[in-house]
């Protein structure tokens, strides 16, 4: 399946790969995030797992298609030899919310600019080639208010549309939390739409 903004491939677990060059190491450590504070939790998780190392170079994309937010750090390398070619070999992927750290134990031997640009660009290419993904399905949550005479039919159009009712609160009228897939948002609302003449209107919550 093609990777859409509503569904994309994600890591599925952190990997772990290491190559030597030059009798320098270089382990690259690939994760999910999903914000800024998961970037910084990854990073802070592997330099205190390897806190002998020279540098802890890293490049990250937060979502997918056309809302992605992206960065990078060269951490200590000479400028543009480490987290560009990072990121772009993460660039050139299908895979969305994802964070590379590549950290290097210096081998007593320098590799010059050219030799860091390949370094950093084949453990990334390496690393990837290791991960394993999983389809991510982008979500919306709904609030829902429906009368007691439709809730058993809501409730089947909702689980039709795969749909979750996350809450439940039965006062006046009973209002449903429901979190479903982007792409059958506009589907649910015209069914209940059709379900209630019109009076039931689904509000985003998020």
């Amino acid at each position: 399946m093609e990777n859409t903004d509503a569904s994309y491939a994600v890591p599925a677990a952190r990997c772990q790969t290491e190559i030597v060059i030059v009798n320098s190491r270089f382990i690259t450590t690939i994760d999910m995030i999903a914000s800024m504070s998961d970037v910084k939790g990854l990073l802070a998780d592997v330099r205190t797992e390897m806190p002998g190392a020279s540098h802890h170079v890293y490049a990250f994309r937060i979502g997918y298609g056309n809302s992605v937010v992206e960065g990078m750090s060269d951490a200590g390398e000479p400028s543009g030899t480490a987290g560009p070619p990072t990121l772009a070999v993460l660039r050139g992927t299908q895979i969305g919310d994802i964070a590379i750290v590549t950290t290097r134990f210096f081998g007593g031997t320098k590799l010059g600019t050219g030799g860091l640009v390949r370094a950093y660009t084949e453990s990334a290419q390496i690393g990837l080639a290791q991960l394993k993904t999983r389809l991510k399905i982008a979500t919306v949550t709904l609030g829902i208010e429906i009368s007691y005479s439709l809730y058993e039919r809501a409730k089947r159009l909702i689980s039709a549309h795969s749909g979750d009712i996350v809450d439940e609160d039965f006062a006046g009228e009973i209002i449903l939390t429901v979190i479903l897939p982007t792409t059958e948002q506009m589907a649910l609302s015209h069914a209940l739409a059709e379900l209630s003449a019109g009076k039931i209107v689904p509000v985003v919550l998020d």
